[in-house]
């Protein structure tokens, strides 16, 4: 599995420094940054699996609007915030805007590498679901008119005889059709085919 990488925005050039070591101490890879300004301008790779943490206390990224910043930029890396004490209530709020965790410094090592852990796995879930969807949804493209059609019937539970009454068909071309829905989507069984439309919220057999 891939390294992990965590991009530190700390404007502080000393503390930027400690933080690396803190979290390259644990076996993570980490990028640094001065500004949120410059993390938004050199937006990471959504593909590798990593967080940011980044410090309220720098100037730009105590804006309320951050989040909306980094989402237009393309992120979907979980963020976890670190502040002062008069930072909580700030912290509080970026929570509840989409913070992954929120810490006053110093921070209490064991508590924010677990933080790191769990938005790194967290990271890690999300892009595994948004690759299986984007992969699902290309299949789902490769249907034909028909195949679609058997397909919508086949999740509701249709056998073969009730789908081709439906469709005006025959069985035997029905059949065929539901050989290749199976065959483009990549499905063992009809229980793995409906559980895939299930997944895609598809489960009225509507695209």
């Amino acid at each position: 599995m891939e390294t992990a990488l965590i991009h530190v925005v700390e404007p502080d050039p000393a503390l930027r420094a400690e933080i690396e070591h803190l979290i390259q101490a644990c076996g993570y890879l980490t990028k640094a940054y001065g500004s949120a300004d410059e993390i938004i301008r050199k937006m990471p790779d959504r593909e590798r699996a990593g967080c940011m943490v980044i410090d309220m206390q720098a100037r730009d990224a105590a804006a309320p609007d951050l989040f909306d910043r980094l989402s237009k930029a393309g992120s979907n890396l979980p963020v976890i915030l670190l502040g002062g004490h008069s930072d909580v209530r700030a912290g509080v709020r970026a929570i509840k805007a989409g913070a992954e965790d929120f810490f006053t410094k110093p921070v209490e090592r064991e508590e924010f590498i677990g933080a790191i852990d769990s938005a790194i796995a967290r990271h890690r879930l999300a892009s595994e679901r948004e690759s299986w969807v984007l992969g699902v949804t290309a299949r789902l493209q490769r249907l034909t008119r028909r195949e679609r059609e058997v397909f919508e019937l086949v999740i509701r539970g249709r056998m073969n005889k009730q789908v081709a009454f439906e469709l005006g068909t025959t069985e035997r071309t029905v059949k065929a059709h539901r050989h290749k829905v199976m065959e483009k989507m990549q499905a063992r069984s009809v229980v793995e085919l409906v559980s895939c439309a299930e997944r895609l919220g598809l489960s009225s057999g509507t695209f």
